[in-house]
Order: C-alpha cells, then structure tokens, then sequence
C-alpha cells in the first residue's frame, strides 16, 4: 500500500484533520504546522488520493483515462471517442499518458488521477502477475486492453485473436498464400497476454486451418508500433530476398511505414503485395492505396467502458459486485490495399 495521510500524520506529529487542511490549502493553519506537515509529506513522497476523496466529498463530474501514449493513434482516437461518450453523460475527462514505464502505470493505479471521480486504465508494462495490486484501488475503475485480464475489476477490451485471423483469412480468401506479419513482440516468449502475441496468434492459426505453412522468416518483430518501424520492417524483408504476396501489419500505423516502403520498391499494392493493417483508424482511408482494416470495436469500448465506470461510481465504493469482462464486436473494412476499388473517403 502507498503512504497514507495518517502516515504523515503521525510523522508531523498532527492530526490527520491537519494533514487535510495542509493538503486542501486551507488558509487557518499556522505556517509552523504547515511547514511541518509540508516537509513530512515531502521525506514520506506522499500523494494524495484526489479521486476517493472527491468520492467522499461530492463528485467532481469528471473521470480519468490513462493510456500507453497518445503518438499511437489508436489510443489518441480512443481518448477522442472516450471524451464523447463521457459528454453524452454530462462527464469531463483528464487524459493522461503512460509512457511506458511502469512505475507511471503503478503510481497512476495506485492513486488514481486526480480530481477524478473514477479511471479507465488500459497499462502496458503492468501484466497479470500484478494482478494483486487490484485489490487495493480505493476508487472505480474499469481496464481497458489486454495486459491484466481475471481480476476484481471490469474489463472492456477486443477480440484480438479471432480478429487477427479474419484479417488473415481476408489476405488468404485473395488468393495470398505467402503472408508475411509485421509487429510481432520483440522478445519473442509464447504464451504472453500482449496484442502483439494475441495477434500473431490469431494470424498463425489462420495460416493452419488454410493449410498454409507457417515461415517464421516472415514473422517480423517491432517495438514500438510507429510508422518508421513499419517502413524499416518492411525493407528488411524486401532486403532479405524472401518471396511475399501479403503483409498483415499488426496496426495501422506500422501498415502506413509498409505501406511507404513498399511504394519506395515499386512494388505495386495490391497487385504484388497485398496489405492490411489492425486498428481502422482514420489515416488508413487517405493513404494511398487506402488500408484494408480490422475494425475492433474501438467505439464500442469506449461506450460500454464509459457506462460501465459511470455505473460503478454511482454504486458506490461500499457495494462489492461481481467483475464484468466484455468484449467489442469487430469487422474487416475492406479498401484498395487489398483490392477493394472503393477507396471509403466519405466524411
């Protein structure tokens, strides 16, 4: 557990009453106390609680989304998304941005964001074995993504496995049949609960139900998913020699630096190599070609996360419910990557 206002307390020698009045600014405390309760906080690193304490005080009308980094524009598109449903519930939102690292993701978890009546939480560094420090979130708060799933919490996230092999069985359905992957997790370890793994997942068990042999060769691993490691990917496949008629990038910005370095070859999209990309995000309708897509859903999550935190907060932290998991329905959006003449530029 973190360091508590009755921690510093005790070591200022002052109530916690006291303490509060310190950390509220209240003007009726003598500059001798406060400096003394200033400098406690200080050696202890004491943060406090803004969001249980706004629980107990009154709401704010405000809650808190945290996600991995905003560069990605998945998760930029997810804030745009999480701010409109939480408006249509009279709700402000403060974004804040991982980073990460996981000390961020664990201060973030273990105090919440302040001024905030309750935390969407999608971490990245944190798996499930953390999954301990769910018990002693002392506001509501509903995980967004894949890192931590069997907790005590809601969970709203997407069908990255299934989805990933329809987007394969897409490229396959087009008579591909030598697909190469880019974004798959650096360290390459089975088993692990990252999109990255759960994706490739679902890309490999598409390859086997159409009798595809699988060539780890054209497994490409990428960290972060940023367009210049898509594009860097990319010509080192090109690079290498190997044979390929498909490229599922595992999102869509890694499929825009493809995109780029395919067309720096001459290599023709669709023709030669045919791309799709995870995540449909605006950007993919104005490339060109325009990227074939997984729509996961990202609406749909951001709605029901919204509810689903709105309905824990007006519960109320004293009632103990069962935790909920939901995942968004998801759909292939098909566009000129992988030959759909439709380039989809409608506003």
């Amino acid at each position: 557990m973190g360091v508590t206002m009755r921690d510093v307390a005790s070591l200022a020698g002052v109530s916690s009453k006291t303490v509060s009045n310190v950390v509220n600014n209240h003007p009726h405390v003598h500059p001798e106390t406060r400096a003394r309760v200033q400098r406690a906080i200080g050696e202890l690193g004491y943060r406090p609680n803004f969001s249980a304490r706004g629980l107990r005080s009154g709401r704010t009308g405000v809650i808190g989304l945290a996600v991995p980094e905003l560069r990605q524009n998945y998760f930029a598109e997810l804030a745009d998304d999480v701010i409109a449903a939480a408006e249509n519930h009279g709700l402000g939102v403060i974004v804040d941005q991982l980073g990460g690292t996981r000390q961020h993701e664990v201060d973030v978890l273990t105090n919440g964001l302040r001024q905030t009546d309750g935390l969407l939480f999608s971490p990245e560094r944190l798996g499930t074995e953390d999954l301990q420090l769910l018990d002693y979130v002392g506001f509501p708060l509903v995980l967004l993504g894949e890192r931590i799933f069997g907790g005590p919490t809601d969970h709203v996230t997407m069908h990255n496995v299934s989805a990933a092999r329809a987007a394969t069985e897409h490229l396959v359905d087009r008579g591909r049949d030598r697909i190469a992957v880019v974004g798959a997790h650096p360290d390459g370890r089975e088993n692990q609960i990252r999109p990255a793994d759960l994706r490739i997942r679902g890309y490999r068990q598409a390859l086997f139900e159409a009798g595809i042999e699988h060539e780890p060769q054209l497994e490409r691993r990428v960290a972060p998913w940023h367009p210049q490691n898509g594009a860097e990917a990319t010509r080192e496949l090109l690079a290498s020699g190997l044979q390929f008629d498909a490229l599922f990038a595992l999102n869509d910005t890694l499929a825009v630096g493809a995109l780029r370095a395919l067309g720096e070859a001459g290599v023709r999209v669709p023709e030669d190599v045919a791309v799709i990309g995870f995540d449909n995000i605006d950007t993919g309708r104005f490339t060109l070609p325009s990227l074939s897509s997984v729509d996961p859903g990202r609406g749909e999550i951001a709605r029901t996360a919204v509810e689903m935190l709105i309905e824990r907060i007006e519960g109320g932290q004293g009632v103990r419910r069962p935790a909920r998991l939901y995942k968004a329905d998801f759909h292939i959006v098909t566009r000129e990557s992988t030959g759909d003449l439709s380039s989809e530029l409608d506003t």
